[in-house]
C-alpha cells in the first residue's frame, strides 16, 4: 500500500477524538456558582474510602469540612489501614463533630477493597445526598452546594467529574492527563445526554454524587461489588434502572494528585486495564484508534519529509499531525494540564498502550497487581471497548 493510503487512514483516526473533543466541550460544563446559607444545603454525607492514607487524609477530611453547611457529615471509613490513616482521622473527629471515623469490616472473598468501603459508608450515612471522594482528593470550600445545585439543575441521579489533576514528575504530565483526551475524544457524549443506555456510561470514580434514593434502589456499589472500577460500572448499574448519569467539569471544583512518580503511574494504570481497553475484545481497536491516529501521523509527516514526497502525503500527513496537536493542546489549555505533556503527547499515547498490552499479559498469565498490598479481586472483563480509568 502506497505513503499516501497511509496518511489518508491515519487523517481519518485523528479526525475522530478531534471532532468528539470540540463537540464534547459544549457539554461537558462546570456546576453552578450559587450562593446559598449554610443551613439550607440539603443533608449530605461525604464518604472518603481510606487505606494507607496517612498523607492525604487529614487534607482531604479538611477540605470537605471548610464547608460551612450544617447539614454536612463526613464520613471516613478506613479500610484496615497499616499506618497512621485511622489516628489522623480520629484526630479530627475530636476538632470537628461533623466527622466520624468508620471501621470497615472484614473484605469478603467476591468484593474488592474500594467497593466495599463506599458501600460500608453509605451505609452509615444519613443525608439524602452521597458524595464518594477519593482520599487524594481535595474539594473547594464551596463544592458540596454547587454538586447539590448541579444535581437540582439537571434533576440528575448520580453525577460525577474530573477534578483538576495535578501532575510533577514528566511521566504524570505524559500519561494522566490522557483521561480527559480519551473521556472526551471517544465518548459522544451528546448520546450520554439523549439516552439512559448502559453503554453510554462514564464517570470518574475520584469524584461522585448520588441521590440517596437512587443509590438504594441501583443497589449501588453492591451492584459493582466485585469491580476494580467504579468510574464506569457505578454510572453503568444506575442505567440498567433508567436512572439519569450525568458529567461534570470539576477543574475549579477539586483537586487530585493521584500519583507521584512513574512506577505508581504505570502500575495505578494497569491495575483495571483488563476491565476496559486491555480487555482481549477491545485493546486491538484501540492500539489501532490510539497509535494509528496520535502517533502515526507524526511519523508519516517525518517520513514524507525525508523522502521528500511531492505527492499530497506532505499536507495530508501535515493536517492529520495538526490536529493531534491542536486537540492535545486545546485540552491542556481547558483543564490547566502541562503544555510539555501535550508537545509529548505522541509518547504518552505509546507509554498508555503500553501499559495496556502489559497488563493484559500478565492477567493472561494469572499475575494480578496488588492494590495497596492487596491482590484486586478477579473479574471477568466486559467484551464491550469502554473507557475505563483508574
Amino acid at each position: 500500500m502506497s505513503l499516501e493510503f497511509w496518511v489518508v487512514v491515519s487523517l481519518v483516526l485523528a479526525s475522530v477524538p478531534a471532532i468528539n473533543v470540540m463537540l464534547n466541550l459544549l457539554f461537558y460544563r462546570r456546576t453552578p456558582t450559587v450562593h446559598r446559607a449554610g443551613n439550607e444545603t440539603p443533608a449530605v454525607s461525604v464518604l472518603i474510602p481510606a487505606r494507607d492514607e496517612e498523607v492525604n487524609i487529614r487534607t482531604a477530611a479538611s477540605r470537605v469540612l471548610s464547608n460551612d453547611s450544617r447539614n454536612l457529615e463526613l464520613i471516613v471509613v478506613d479500610d484496615h489501614s497499616t499506618d497512621g490513616t485511622a489516628e489522623i482521622v480520629r484526630e479530627v473527629t475530636t476538632e470537628d463533630s461533623r466527622a466520624q471515623l468508620v471501621n470497615a469490616p472484614a473484605l469478603p472473598d467476591d468484593w474488592g477493597g474500594k467497593p466495599h468501603s463506599c458501600f460500608t459508608g453509605a451505609a452509615n450515612a444519613t443525608g439524602d445526598y452521597l458524595v464518594f471522594v477519593d482520599a487524594d482528593v481535595a474539594l473547594e470550600p464551596n463544592a458540596i452546594e454547587r454538586l447539590v445545585a448541579f444535581m437540582d439543575t439537571t434533576r440528575s441521579d448520580l453525577a460525577s467529574g474530573i477534578p483538576r489533576q495535578v501532575t510533577k514528575t514528566l511521566t504524570e504530565k505524559l500519561v494522566v492527563p490522557l483521561i480527559h483526551f480519551i473521556l472526551l475524544g471517544f465518548l459522544p457524549m451528546m448520546g450520554m445526554r439523549w439516552t439512559r443506555r448502559p453503554s453510554f456510561s462514564a464517570g470518574c470514580g475520584q469524584l461522585f454524587i448520588a441521590r440517596r434514593t437512587a443509590y438504594e434502589e441501583t443497589g449501588g456499589h453492591r451492584a459493582i461489588k466485585a469491580s476494580r472500577h467504579d468510574g464506569i460500572e457505578l454510572p453503568r448499574a444506575f442505567r440498567r434502572f433508567g436512572l439519569k448519569t450525568e458529567l461534570f467539569d470539576a477543574t475549579d471544583l477539586a483537586t487530585c494528585r493521584m500519583y507521584n512518580n512513574a512506577r505508581e503511574v504505570w502500575r495505578g494504570f494497569a491495575k483495571n486495564a483488563t476491565e476496559g481497553m486491555a480487555s482481549p475484545a477491545a485493546i486491538v481497536p484501540w492500539t489501532v484508534l490510539l497509535i494509528g491516529g496520535q502517533v502515526l501521523p507524526l511519523v508519516l509527516l517525518l517520513v514524507a519529509w525525508l523522502t521528500n514526497s511531492g505527492s499530497p502525503a506532505i499536507p495530508l500527513a501535515a493536517t492529520a499531525t495538526a490536529l493531534v496537536f491542536i486537540t492535545r493542546w486545546v485540552l491542556a489549555w481547558r483543564f490547566e494540564q502541562s503544555f510539555l505533556g501535550a508537545l509529548l503527547h505522541p509518547v504518552g499515547i505509546l507509554i498508555l498502550v503500553a501499559v495496556q498490552w502489559f497488563a493484559l499479559v500478565r492477567e493472561s498469565a494469572g499475575h494480578r497487581l496488588a492494590c495497596k498490598g492487596r491482590t484486586c479481586c478477579r473479574r471477568r472483563s466486559s467484551s464491550r471497548m469502554l473507557l475505563r480509568w483508574p
